[in-house]
């Protein structure tokens, strides 16, 4: 049987917040087996994103001073309004800057607090993103976001800080395609946190469950 194939965006470039490499690796062991990763570095990569050559696209983006360009948003929106899944890591919500990613992704990050240790919990019992998922804690950036008011989704994680709890994953669809945000990932050893570790392999088994994709 063929192996899903995933694109994984990123930055490597040297005074990167959150270097791509080391990320990557971990995401290749959390994959291995059942999809195969491919790595990209080069944003025009969006621009041509297609749902016969990847199934899913995954957003370790650390695009926050780089806006996008037309073309590379627009193949963006094409990819996963026709089908293709897209799951956005951390960092990887800084492509919802341009007001057209963020009805796509749902929200935008605003700021965080320090990192510091954060207790993470389920906000349902039964959901296939939780499968094999407990509330656990680890150390983090507490992300700050500004919601679509568009956009309809499904936090399925939360986290707590202040006496209050804030959203920290969610889902979605946009079109044909499924999203889904996971905000735990500042750095290599939070994804080799077993409960991060699932869930992203929870989330690309169900970004790439849909067989509606757009024909050509």
């Amino acid at each position: 049987m063929d192996r899903k194939k995933i694109m994984l965006i990123g930055d490597d470039h040297v005074g990167a917040w959150h270097p791509l490499g080391p990320v990557a690796k971990e995401l290749e062991k959390i994959l291995d087996g059942e999809f195969r990763l491919t790595v990209s570095t080069n944003y025009e990569d969006l621009s041509s994103l297609d749902t016969h050559q990847f199934d899913a696209c995954i957003s370790y983006a650390d695009s926050w001073n780089r806006p996008l360009t037309s073309e590379q948003i627009a193949g963006l929106l094409k990819y996963v309004a026709g089908g293709g899944g897209l799951l956005a890591i951390h960092n990887g919500i800084s492509l919802a800057g341009r007001y057209e990613l963020l009805q796509v992704i749902g929200a935008k990050f605003v700021t965080h607090p320090p990192y510091q240790p954060l207790h993470f919990h389920r906000t349902t019992l039964e959901h296939p993103l939780l499968q094999g998922v407990e509330n656990f804690t680890l150390e983090e950036e507490p992300y700050r976001f500004e919601f679509d008011s568009y956009t309809p989704r499904n936090v399925f994680l939360e986290y707590e800080h202040e006496g209050k709890r804030w959203p920290s994953a969610w889902e979605q669809k946009y079109g044909l395609g499924k999203v889904v945000y996971l905000h735990p990932g500042h750095r290599e050893n939070v994804i080799k946190a077993d409960p991060i570790k699932q869930i992203i392999i929870n989330s690309v088994r169900w970004i790439t469950a849909s067989e509606e994709k757009l024909t050509d």
